[in-house]
């Protein structure tokens, strides 16, 4: 029997995840192949002197690991979203085809060989946002007009428009020369890029303000995760709520996948870990899943770049690898906890 979510106890959680993501992201800012002195990072700077300590650790690994943190977080919190939205335990950031409509939209940008930037964004970056952002805003006007807003209308309308723009994807990669599908195939397994403070700053603003859209909507989400009509029976108003939550989850998902590419686990495994330790309470579940789901990322990238080093695998293939024994053991534990045969 979990002990009741008290805001003593709600505080108490959140800040250890929090201490524990500061903890990882400081100890990942110390690991790669070139040994940095923090002495020299924080040493005074001579103008016109290049400090490589200072480079190193600042405007590549720690820029690195802010990244890790703002993707793992988004995926995480909009998994979690998703998964009570639709009552469906397999529900991840990419059911409703973001992953096939972000893929087609880098294939496009990449097939085109465009070559401009839109706010320090690569073409492949805002191509792959906007496809994200389309494939939402078409899976909705299917659901709502399949299945008047219905979850199972929302489900088949994404796997279908999944499917479809796979296909697509396979079309566009037969006809595309070599390097148009090494660079595709790179994008699509998901890696971390170094990118800019400005970029930062915005894409962590956007997915700190989703996050915390989506934890004041957790009363709400917690009435809807059960049944509509006991969440109408309270007087909520199912309908707005679930595009506030939808708009909301989708929109730092299309943010995270425009920044990283496909990456795959977090958004379906942090949220359930994190239920089956603490319990369904969204007022829990949201700000944990976005915390332990940047540890978990950084954690994996750190893996990435340092396991084949010089070389750096996709941090996809790690999270996959490493994400879904510890999934299964969680699982297995869990089972024997209620009795059950593992």
């Amino acid at each position: 029997m979990r002990p009741l979510l008290t805001p003593g106890r709600l505080v108490r959680l959140v800040l250890a995840a929090a201490l524990l993501m500061v903890s990882v992201m400081a100890a990942c800012c110390m690991v790669g192949t070139e040994t940095v002195s923090l002495k020299a990072v924080f040493a005074h700077q001579t103008p016109g002197q290049p400090n490589p300590d200072y480079e190193i650790f600042v405007k590549i690994r720690l820029a690195r690991v802010i990244l890790a943190v703002i993707v793992g977080a988004a995926l995480a919190c909009s998994g979690a979203v998703f998964q009570g939205l639709l009552r469906n335990p397999l529900a991840d950031p990419y059911i409703l085809g973001i992953s096939s409509g972000a893929g087609l939209g880098a294939m496009v940008a990449v097939m085109l060989g465009i070559q401009w930037t839109l706010w320090g964004r690569s073409p492949i970056a805002v191509f792959a946002f906007a496809g994200a952002v389309g494939t939402v805003a078409l899976v909705w006007s299917i659901g709502r007009v399949a299945g008047k807003y219905h979850v199972t209308g929302l489900l088949l309308a994404g796997v279908v428009v999944n499917a479809f723009f796979s296909a697509l994807i396979m079309f566009l990669t037969s006809i595309a020369n070599s390097s148009q599908i090494q660079t595709t195939l790179f994008w699509l397994m998901g890696n971390m890029t170094e990118e800019t403070w400005d970029v930062l700053w915005f894409s962590g603003g956007l997915v700190c303000a989703g996050a915390v859209g989506l934890f004041f909507l957790a009363p709400k989400l917690n009435a809807i995760s059960l049944s509509d009509s006991d969440a109408r029976n309270l007087g909520i108003h199912v309908t707005a709520v679930r595009v506030c939550a939808f708009g909301m989850a989708a929109m730092i998902t299309a943010c995270a996948v425009s920044l990283s590419g496909l990456i795959g686990f977090v958004g379906l495994i942090i949220p359930h870990a994190i239920r089956l330790i603490w319990g369904p309470d969204h007022r829990l579940l949201i700000p944990l899943s976005a915390l332990v789901g940047g540890t978990f990322l950084v954690l994996a990238d750190t893996v990435s770049r340092v396991v084949v080093a010089p070389a750096q695998l996709p941090v996809g293939v790690v999270t996959a690898l490493v994400g879904g024994p510890i999934f299964i053991v969680l699982l297995i534990r869990h089972n024997r906890c209620l009795g059950g045969r593992p």
